[in-house]
């Protein structure tokens, strides 16, 4: 089942799908992060309201704001 890894509940692992946005400058620095297609991901935390959210990708832990975490979709 697809859905945005902004979705994920925590601890839930989910593989990378794609990245769906026109900007250009995001995609890339998604990319350069390590978030690739296939790519295995797991929500570690989320603040009290949503933003940022912790993701552990390759190994390594990253924040993620809400919006660009929306813009990930990921598969279970």
């Amino acid at each position: 089942m697809e859905m945005a890894l902004s979705d994920l509940k925590l601890d839930q692992p989910a593989k990378v799908k794609k990245i769906i946005t026109t900007d250009s400058v995001l995609t890339k620095k998604l990319i350069s992060m390590g978030i690739l297609k296939g790519e295995e991901v797991v929500v570690t935390k989320k603040s009290v309201l949503g933003d940022p959210i912790e993701i552990t990708i390759r190994g390594y832990n990253l924040s993620l704001r809400k919006d660009e975490a929306s813009k990930i979709v990921v598969e279970d």
